[in-house]
């Protein structure tokens, strides 16, 4: 059976593995052990929920602390991990782990969902994903623990802090503080908006998480020497320090937030789904903000979704060249013509995704500002997990969407695209014709 799987194309291997894992991870919600006492969970939401986690969104239905017992919680962070690191990279190192050998399939399988270059090593890139996050995530823990420690017992303040580290790391925007009665997924972390440890601790979780391992392993080879980084590097480090600076700057000017949480905002707000205001207070002007920045997202091979920081920089600079008539380079390289293309493929993707998906909400819901419900979309396309607080109150219909739309964002719709192909490519080619453009 196994190696009847490997035969098929890697997309589908991944896709096939998020879905068997989405699927497991809701029969494991449901169990009565992952549920407290006196508390119904309906399996849409359990599915909901297990989708949210396996795609790192945070689009929550329930309150994971007031629905989920320890052990429920348990899962959910569990299945945050997985679908954060990835499922072919979780299934390699436990292979590695149990000392068993992993076969070139496998290896080539890795390399697909890890946007690895042939040859690079990726039994290596395994082990370094493993050791890098057991140790920004002790760190994170271990300072998180400081904060929550002040307000719950040792025991419980741990379990936070370990639970909140998972999710901020992985960028799920998970919370299990039980804040019951209040609009899931927009206030999660109101009470700390002015704790400066626990704000800038969970940025910098949410930041390593979204540039990527493969630009985390560089950081630290290079020893931040900037003439060391690749090109890949250099852009997602750039774009990602030019979007956080023109998100909190935009979203002071807009809101009426302080410096700190115009800042935990604009790192949030690219992938993480955590939040210190309440946004279903926000102008309209600030959600249309914040739908930009989930749709660019993070970087490739983050735990991150979006269309990516590579993605949206090929972009921009595809419109300088046009604009100025001038070859497409960046940081002393030339961009590959095939990136353009692949770019521009997404870009549209995504936003048909976003837009579609908009359109039969507001169908199933059409009580509901346009607004919230493209806020909505944007961030289950981003798996962001930021919400107006309409989550809860979605239909069954609509809930199905939101776990398609997830789904698609945490694959990438170029992977999804690529599922219907059966072919290898034509082998006949037709002569080139002209068609006019703009």
């Amino acid at each position: 059976m196994l190696k009847r799987l490997l035969r098929f194309a890697p997309g589908r291997i991944i896709a096939m593995g998020f879905a068997t894992v989405i699927l497991i991870g809701s029969l494991l919600l449901m169990l009565p052990c992952s549920i407290r006492d006196g508390v119904e969970l309906r399996y849409i939401d359990a599915l909901y929920t297990s989708t949210s986690a396996v795609c790192v969104t945070g689009l929550l239905v329930v309150d994971p602390g007031t629905v989920f017992t320890p052990l429920g919680q348990f899962f959910l962070a569990l299945l945050i991990h997985v679908g954060g690191l990835g499922v072919t990279s979780v299934g390699a190192a436990i292979i590695l782990a149990l000392g068993r050998k992993i076969t070139l399939r496998s290896r080539n399988l890795i390399q697909e969902a890890s946007n690895l270059d042939a040859g690079k090593g990726a039994i290596r890139f395994i082990r370094s994903v493993m050791a890098t996050t057991f140790c920004i995530e002790a760190i994170g823990a271990a300072l998180s623990f400081l904060v929550f420690v002040q307000d719950y017992p040792p025991l419980t303040a741990l379990g936070h802090a370990l639970f909140h580290t998972v999710a901020a790391f992985n960028n799920a925007g998970f919370d299990n503080l039980g804040l019951s009665g209040q609009q899931l997924s927009s206030v999660s972390l109101v009470p700390y908006q002015d704790d400066v440890l626990l704000n800038l601790t969970t940025c910098g979780l949410i930041f390593f998480g979204g540039i990527g391992f493969l630009v985390i392993r560089e950081l630290r080879v290079s020893r931040l020497r900037w003439s060391k980084f690749s090109m890949h590097a250099r852009v997602v480090l750039s774009v990602s320090a030019g979007l956080i600076i023109a998100g909190t700057v935009l979203l002071k000017i807009t809101e009426d937030v302080t410096w700190l949480q115009a800042l935990f905002q604009s790192v949030s707000t690219r992938t993480a789904g955590f939040s210190t205001v309440n946004l279903g207070e926000f102008s309209t002007a600030g959600l249309l903000l914040m739908c930009g920045l989930m749709f660019i997202g993070a970087s490739p091979g983050s735990t991150g979704g979006g269309i990516k920081t590579s993605t949206f920089f090929v972009l921009l600079q595809a419109i300088k060249s046009a604009a100025t008539n001038r070859s497409e380079k960046a940081f002393h390289y030339t961009i590959p013509r095939s990136a353009f293309r692949k770019a521009a493929v997404i870009t549209l993707l995504g936003i048909g995704i976003v837009l579609l998906g908009s359109y039969a909400m507001l169908i199933m819901e059409p009580h509901l500002r346009m607004i919230d419900v493209l806020f909505e979309m944007s961030s289950a396309f981003g798996t962001v997990g930021l919400s107006t607080g309409i989550t809860p109150a979605l239909s069954d219909g609509s809930k199905i969407l939101s776990i398609v739309i997830m789904y698609i964002g945490r694959l990438g719709p170029l992977t999804i695209a690529s599922l219907w192909y059966f072919t290898k490519g034509e082998r006949v080619r037709y002569p080139e014709g002209t068609i006019a453009i703009g």
